[in-house]
């Protein structure tokens, strides 16, 4: 239910008793029976430092209808489980606010006008839940840093790769020239010289499927995780790599 980061951010909460921080800690993906030694484990490696001291069988056999007792350690029962989201769900971070730390994270980053330009309009649109809109304009954003990265280190090899592809193309020097190839055969021409790898190569394809059905018009409705989804492939994709 909860990634490691997640756990931390949720026990970081004063307002949780202790009973409650202990179930949390057995939320932890992946979910499993877990011995007392190592839920304390846990909790202390999270930030409660206090959990050396915790009574945590007590706390367990206090709240029975929560959790249960296994062979293999304590586990939450579907009670439990709906007691944990439910204390989680007002804790945690939406998707929207993890998606905007994300690009705000590596905007400084970023030296290409143009493209920082793109990605505060995504910032901007996210915020403002205009899902449409982010997810356009942070693919914009995207594609402009792959721009930047193939003209700095790899203009020859793609120009032989594009050639080879279609004689009729004609030799790119600038990322205004790299423009002209559509942008499902740029991605594949980036895999054929190994900028990018093949399994990254089909996850940005999905994100240009979704881009596309964004920027024109149509009864294709999208969300925040959606939209937050989309972000967070092309941050760890593209924005994390070059």
């Amino acid at each position: 239910m909860l990634s490691s980061e997640q756990l931390k951010e949720v026990l970081s909460n004063k307002g949780l008793s202790q009973r409650d921080k202990l179930l949390i800690c057995l939320a932890l993906d992946p979910v499993a029976a877990r011995k007392v030694e190592d839920v304390r484990r846990l909790a202390i490696k999270a930030g409660q430092r206090s959990a050396k001291d915790w009574s945590i069988s007590s706390a367990f056999l206090k709240a029975s209808n929560l959790v249960i007792r296994t062979d293999m350690g304590w586990e939450l029962t579907s009670a439990g489980k709906k007691h944990v989201a439910t204390i989680c769900g007002p804790i945690l971070p939406g998707a929207t606010t993890v998606a905007v730390s994300g690009l705000r994270k590596h905007l400084p980053s970023i030296s290409n006008v143009g493209t920082k330009s793109f990605l505060e309009e995504a910032l901007g649109a996210l915020e403002a839940k205009l899902y449409r809109a982010a997810i356009v304009f942070s693919w914009v954003g995207a594609v402009s840093v792959l721009y930047d990265q193939v003209v700095k280190s790899h203009l020859a090899a793609f120009n032989a790769e594009a050639t080879k592809r279609d004689v009729r193309w004609k030799v790119a020097k600038t990322a205004d020239d790299l423009a002209r190839m559509k942008e499902h055969e740029f991605l594949q021409v980036l895999a054929a010289i190994s900028v990018l790898g093949k399994n990254v190569k089909d996850e940005l394809e999905g994100c240009l499927k979704l881009r596309n059905g964004c920027g024109h018009p149509n009864t294709l409705t999208v969300g925040e995780s959606k939209a937050a989804a989309h972000v967070e492939t092309l941050i760890q994709n593209v924005f994390a790599k070059f």
